[in-house]
């Protein structure tokens, strides 16, 4: 039998989720905590721990190398989101998890946010740029890009996934946002119905440091009141299925609008099995294309660890 990992005693902590891609969150400023993978697992998993898709550590960007590299350019960029996958690795960053890192700072007096203000947070996808919106929070996701510029220009894909559930393997475009993202279209909701994601996507070529994969059907009509809207489910990279994923929301639109063509519209709405995100094209100061990503964060419980 495999042996449950030591979790350090008395340690409070919150539940959060943004459209059911939840999270456990903990206060640590000064960085004197240091979470095994295996611990990280532990508190993640759904049986015999808190449960979530991953653990957030809310840190001071000054106590790691990555924050102390985003304040040389940012000083007011205090906060760290020190995020972990359920299965412990690292991840660089996650859409709904800022957000909910946001809600969970200004829930602990940590952080001030009125009105039209902005914060800005590091993560190790650089720095992000958080504010109120309608419905919830708004992030500056900063710039994507097609891992494989070539290829999409040309094909409008660079991969296949296999996947089960699906009687072929599926071409795909991988997209960047910060994190690694394969996207694949189908043809109508009974094939979006149709996928396992019990079991984990194979992509081919495979990603050196793996994949989210996002499976999407588009509307019909495609696009609405000048909003493109997309149907979505995703495989996030150590997790597995998740109800919601910011990143792989802002890949999909990204995917969509390009496979669209010209005239495909600039906002979207993507619905996912926990809710509706809405995701933004902006132009960015240096010419490339910026990507707002908006929706809710809840917190909806809090504890100590025994």
């Amino acid at each position: 039998m495999s042996t449950i990992p030591a979790l350090p005693s008395g340690l409070p902590f919150a539940k959060g989720h943004g459209t059911g891609n939840d999270f456990i969150l903990v206060s640590d400023p000064t960085g004197e905590r240091d979470f095994t993978p295996e611990q990280v697992a532990s508190l993640c998993h759904r049986h015999r721990g808190i449960g979530g898709d991953g653990l957030i550590v809310a840190v001071h960007s000054s106590t790691l190398p990555e924050g102390r590299a985003i304040l040389q350019s940012c000083p007011d960029a205090q906060w760290f989101m020190d995020y972990r996958n359920a299965d412990g690795s690292v991840s660089e960053m996650c859409g709904n998890g800022v957000r909910v890192f946001v809600h969970f700072l200004l829930a602990e007096g940590l952080l001030e946010l009125d009105g039209a203000a902005t914060v800005r947070i590091g993560t190790r996808a650089g720095l992000k740029t958080v504010s109120r919106s309608a419905d919830g929070y708004a992030v500056d996701m900063g710039p994507w890009w097609f891992e494989f510029p070539d290829l999409a220009a040309s094909r409008a894909s660079d991969s296949l996934v296999d996947t089960v559930g699906l009687s072929v393997n599926r071409p795909a475009l991988s997209v960047n946002m910060g994190n690694p993202h394969t996207v694949v279209a189908l043809a109508d909701a009974a094939e979006l119905q149709a996928v396992a994601l019990t079991a984990q996507p194979q992509v081919l070529p495979a990603p050196p440091n793996g994949t989210n994969v996002e499976y999407v059907v588009p509307a019909e009509p495609l696009v609405e009141h000048g909003v493109g809207r997309v149907a979505m489910r995703v495989y996030e990279r150590g997790v597995g299925e998740t109800l919601s994923c910011g990143t792989g929301a802002c890949a999909a639109a990204v995917a969509t609008r390009y496979w669209a063509g010209s005239g495909a519209p600039d906002a979207w709405w993507v619905e996912v099995p926990g809710g509706v995100l809405g995701v933004r094209f902006n132009p960015g100061p240096d010419g490339r294309e910026r990507v707002e990503l908006s929706g809710p964060a809840v917190i909806v419980a809090r504890g100590v660890l025994n």
